[in-house]
């Protein structure tokens, strides 16, 4: 989500459409590789040794794949559904966990102090408390309250600039690109399309990392990198002709990971062979593999519920996960382990990701979700 990393159910009073379930298994997959990324990254020394290099493609596959659900469960509740109750919904549905992963980034602050960010024991609590607070709703932060000096949006917890990106694309959606006919959104997309590669293919690094910031440049990023893909998955969730793809999740769920785990492309003096790779991954194989999840039907019990704990698990994680990753990284960067030192320690954390998010899930999530589904109507 967000990136669309949850699942939209749709009720059988509104629609009695049949349920992408290898869709939610995609979704897990790119979270449990974006968490694994993410413990990579302290132990690289720059792009080009990175393990798991491409991880951060997960976040644009998200956004395509946001669009393609968005479009499949409400383009055509329009008329029974007003623009207020759409943002309801979708505020019950984000929300909530946008406010427990914040809470505890705050919490884990405290214990990240390390040379990646000196200092961290001088931050004042009022500080990050309003840091805290303005995170509960998504609302960038200003570069003056940036308590841990990435210049990050959301310093406490990272990945809420992608869901700052989403409730964006949603505002977008709900406001005015719904009513798009399919010319003009296949014109908004080809520009959009023309804007991500010109990104990647240009920028000094070969890669469309970035976004997370408020700075011109990494607007820039944030929002080319929202506009294709989500609305991309859109057009492609109205137009698209369905298959019937045989074992199709696991080969879409096998392409993914060959996108998001490939090394990096080129050399220093070659970047923009990585940014050609960026850009085909986003703007072709992507929708393919949408494609395929879409077109794919689950034949035993045994992917039926991998997917579904796939799907369920994959919002809580990459909403929670990263506040444990800075304490791992304070960690990597005190004792500066080898890959042989750091893999207990980089397995017990993702263990414990896995943990946090799934009692988040059953503990936290799902009962506020119920209880706000009550009371708003």
């Amino acid at each position: 989500m967000t990136p669309q990393l949850v699942s939209e159910q749709t009720p059988p009073a509104l629609s009695t459409k049949p349920h992408y379930a290898i869709l939610d298994g995609l979704r897990g997959i790119a979270a449990l590789l974006v968490v694994a990324f993410h413990l990579c990254e302290p132990l690289a020394t720059s792009h080009f040794d990175q393990m798991l290099n491409h991880g951060y493609l997960a976040v644009d596959f998200f956004f395509l794949l946001s669009g393609f659900v968005i479009g499949y469960a409400y383009d055509d509740r329009w008329g029974r559904m007003s623009v207020r109750e759409f943002f309801k919904r979708r505020l019950v549905r984000l929300q909530p966990l946008v406010v427990l992963g914040m809470a505890i980034g705050a919490l884990c602050f405290y214990f990240q102090d390390s040379p990646v960010w000196p200092g961290i024991s001088e931050v004042p609590v009022w500080k990050t408390l309003l840091v805290m607070v303005i995170g509960f709703t998504l609302l960038p932060v200003p570069i003056s309250l940036d308590v841990r000096g990435w210049q990050e949006m959301h310093p406490l917890n990272g990945p809420g600039w992608s869901l700052f990106y989403e409730y964006v694309a949603n505002i977008l959606y709900a406001l005015g690109v719904r009513k798009f006919s399919n010319t003009a959104l296949a014109v908004l997309v080809a520009l959009s399309g023309a804007a991500l590669i010109h990104l990647a293919v240009t920028s000094p690094a070969g890669d469309v990392i970035g976004g997370w910031s408020l700075t011109p440049e990494q607007l820039r990023v944030g929002f080319t990198r929202m506009m294709y893909p989500f609305f991309a998955g859109l057009l492609l969730s109205r137009v698209v002709v369905l298959a019937k793809v045989k074992r199709a999740f696991w080969w879409s769920g096998l392409l993914l990971t060959l996108v998001l785990v490939c090394p990096r492309i080129g050399t220093s003096e070659t970047v923009w062979l990585n940014g050609l790779y960026d850009s085909l991954s986003i703007v072709v194989l992507f929708p393919l593999i949408v494609w395929v999840g879409a077109s794919g039907q689950l034949t035993s019990t045994g992917a039926t519920r991998l997917c579904k704990f796939f799907g369920d698990i994959s919002y809580p994680i990459y909403i929670t996960h990263f506040p444990l990753v800075l304490t791992y990284t304070g960690w990597v960067s005190t004792h500066k382990p080898t890959w042989q030192q750091a893999l207990p320690v980089a397995t017990l954390t993702f263990v414990s990701a896995l943990v946090l998010a799934y009692l988040s899930l059953k503990f936290y999530d799902e009962p506020v979700r119920r209880w706000l589904k009550q009371k708003l109507g």
